[in-house]
């Protein structure tokens, strides 16, 4: 069975998941039509990605109608952002100058490694130093807080939430922390560049989401790129 139609129709969606024999094939086609992680599509829909590998593999029976609803209104808002047939996302007009850099590595790297090439001053998340990261994003702070909406915050965590979002043109931090806060996607890191201190508001909310927080000390944008680019 092809699983190639595309996933235009809620309703048609939900109806192929329920009467399919084997609607895990079905489940797993369309998230990687997307191309986003298991982790990404995990969150986004608000359970473990544990869960959602077992759906995915077979391991699970046929999910119920609260899966269902809850995974077929995911799919359709992230393919608002991400492109089905190439597996790249669309950058949205209102986020236009927002994103500076998006990169998704090769191979995950510790956080530690991306820490030390932004010379990074750690202000909570040393424990977590270990964690995989897959990626990173800048951003203009400004631009993106004026522009940000659910659809364009996906937009941002490219292939995987388990990346860094390092957010130029701050002063204090507190900006970015508090749409992360309520965002239902969270990166494993967020780096401050051009304040001096983090701003403790901003921490707490960082330690209250688990999430690796600091600034980077770099002398100059410029000198912060040509670090990263030797990752």
């Amino acid at each position: 069975m092809s699983y190639h139609e595309p996933p235009d129709d809620r309703y048609s969606i939900a109806g192929r998941l329920i009467f399919d024999e084997r609607p895990s094939g079905l489940i797993k086609q369309l998230r990687e039509e997307l191309g986003i992680s298991q982790k990404t599509m995990a969150t986004a829909i608000g359970i473990a990605a544990s869960v959602l590998s077992d759906y995915e593999n077979g391991r699970r029976r046929t999910p119920g109608a609260k899966f269902i609803k809850k995974y077929v209104n995911t799919i359709m808002e992230l393919k608002k952002t991400y492109h089905p047939k190439d597996n790249t996302a669309e950058e949205p007009e209102e986020l236009k100058g927002a994103i500076i850099k998006m990169e998704d590595f090769d191979k995950p790297i510790p956080a530690g490694k991306l820490a030390d090439a932004l010379k990074m001053q750690v202000a909570c998340g040393n424990d977590k130093l270990d964690s995989p990261i897959y990626g990173y994003t800048i951003l203009d702070s400004i631009k993106t807080i004026i522009s940000l909406n659910g659809n364009e915050f996906y937009r941002i965590f490219g292939k995987s939430s388990e990346r860094a979002l390092i957010f130029t043109q701050v002063g204090l931090g507190r900006s970015p922390m508090v749409a992360i806060r309520v965002s239902p996607l969270k990166p494993r890191m967020v780096v401050i560049f051009g304040a001096l201190k983090p701003e403790p508001l901003a921490v707490n909310l960082a330690k209250i989401e688990n999430i690796i927080f600091g600034i980077s000390t770099h002398p100059s944008f410029a000198s912060l790129m040509d670090s990263l680019n030797l990752i």
